[in-house]
């Protein structure tokens, strides 16, 4: 059965609003300067930031929904250079985003970061991992194998860390696992304790948010056969988002939804999350056709996401390195500009005045027909 292909503006709009989101979160200071909403849970629990990054996972599985068939038709080989080019490609760049600008200011001297303090992952190296890890996934299994494997890995996703770990971030199964393979020195060093929330065990169920966007588009398409989507189409993929969530927060006496760790309840969650804002937005872009202002700003983003995502987080590096009499340059404009706003909003206004401003060279950018594209 050739499905359509098509694709939905939903899926473009979720993109580029993940990616705003991306950006303004990234610029978040501090519990005392930030609203609490716009930083990641300190362990347990659940923020608005913390579904940010898993969102974008599951538009890339949604955007592998269109483009699979047509890598795979070309052959496996064509289709596995296809994947592993991309893969390798993003997990470089984020290889270097992660380290850039590959040095610090001490006391005024340049130091130059050594080979063995360079970060190997990092949120492009996640992406680039769960994107293989899905198209190896579903190349052959489709949207059932893409299922059992995540039923599978989310259960593993128990057992592992129980039989290996405590449950704290010290005694993790995952800490562990990215200390045999990475040393101390290569991992994230922000959180008191060298920890890289965006570590091997991780990257795992990571893949399976990537294929439940996978899967939700699969569905999509399968019920847009031979006619338009309907509102009745969408009821299915939005009550299971529901049931999820439910299902999450049940377990989490048990089981508690962790991003650091990214638990099998913090995927439940957040793919139940997903499941309801795409069909929300399918329902009111795709088939009402609520078309405006809105969607037309986050879509802009979206095409060439990855592309002003990276921009953001390197001139954000720059300017925590950069230092300005005694401070990073990010902290002297807050203070210079912003900080006169007063309380939490001045932080909030600094991020928002900072993704326009990423937004206006993605205008640019479209304007003159230019994609960046992996």
């Amino acid at each position: 059965m050739s499905l359509p292909s098509n694709r939905y503006l939903a899926v473009d709009v979720l993109r580029g609003l993940t990616v705003a989101l991306m950006i303004v979160v990234n610029m978040s200071i501090s519990e005392t300067l930030s609203f609490g909403q716009l930083l990641h849970s300190t362990w347990n629990g659940l923020t608005a930031t913390d579904v940010v990054f898993p969102t974008f996972l599951f538009v890339v599985g949604a955007s592998m929904g269109f483009a699979q068939e047509r890598y795979a038709a070309q052959g496996l080989g064509h289709f596995a250079r296809k994947v592993g080019t991309r893969a390798a490609l993003i997990f470089l760049l984020g290889f270097i985003v992660s380290n850039f600008p590959f040095l610090r200011i001490v006391d005024g001297q340049i130091v130059w970061t050594g080979l063995h303090d360079l970060r190997i992952m990092g949120v492009l190296q996640r992406i680039a991992l769960a994107y293989t890890i899905a198209s190896l996934v579903t190349v052959r299994g489709k949207a059932p194998g893409a299922l059992i494997f995540s039923l599978v890995v989310l259960v593993l996703n128990v057992i592992v860390p129980a039989l290996f770990g405590n449950g704290t971030l010290a005694g993790s199964a995952a800490l562990k696992l990215d200390l045999f393979v990475f040393g101390a020195s290569h991992l994230y060093q922000g959180d008191g304790v060298p920890y890289d929330p965006e570590g091997l065990l991780g990257t795992l169920p990571s893949a399976v948010n990537v294929l439940a966007g996978y899967m939700a588009i699969q569905y999509l398409r399968h019920h847009a056969v031979g006619r338009s989507l309907t509102v009745r189409d969408l009821i299915s993929p939005a009550a299971f988002g529901a049931a999820l969530i439910l299902l999450a927060v049940a377990l989490q006496g048990s089981l508690p939804l962790n991003k650091k760790l990214w638990t099998s309840t913090f995927v439940l969650c957040t793919v139940g999350i997903d499941l309801i804002v795409l069909a929300a937005l399918v329902l009111s872009l795709d088939i009402w056709k609520l078309r405006g202002d809105v969607s037309g700003y986050c879509e802009v983003f979206g095409k060439n996401a990855l592309a002003i995502y990276m921009m953001a987080e390197l001139l954000m590096s720059v300017a925590w390195t950069v230092m300005v009499v005694t401070k990073p340059m990010f902290m002297w404009i807050y203070d210079e500009v912003f900080a006169a706003i007063g309380t939490k909003w001045a932080s909030l206004v600094y991020a928002l005045v900072f993704m326009q401003l990423c937004w206006s060279i993605a205008w640019i950018l479209d304007k003159k027909r230019v994609y960046i594209r992996l």
